[in-house]
């Protein structure tokens, strides 16, 4: 345990800190849980709805730092792939 007032002040910092990075990873977790399975239940505008949610979800974690930029990026671009290839028939 931290013995100095700088260093207990650190410890209540990284307390705050990351029981508001595991919110937003949660957040983060559960809209994309709930965009893949709207694209597995094949519903078009379900899923475009949200891809719109997922998507500003995907932008504020860039912001706060839980995810890279690059990442979020990743993850818009494969989704969005998927979402369209919904609103395109199969071919046979």
């Amino acid at each position: 345990m931290a013995n100095h007032v700088s260093s207990l002040k650190r410890a209540r910092q990284t307390e705050v800190k990351t029981a508001v990075n595991r919110s937003n990873r949660s957040k983060l977790r559960g809209i994309l849980r709930l965009l893949r399975e709207s694209i597995l239940k094949g519903d078009h505008q379900e899923a475009m709805t949200h891809f719109r949610a997922t998507a500003s979800v995907l932008d504020k974690s860039v912001q706060k730092g839980v995810l890279h930029k690059n990442t979020a990026s990743r993850y818009k671009s494969r989704l969005n792939a998927r979402v369209k290839a919904l609103a395109t028939p199969k071919a046979a």
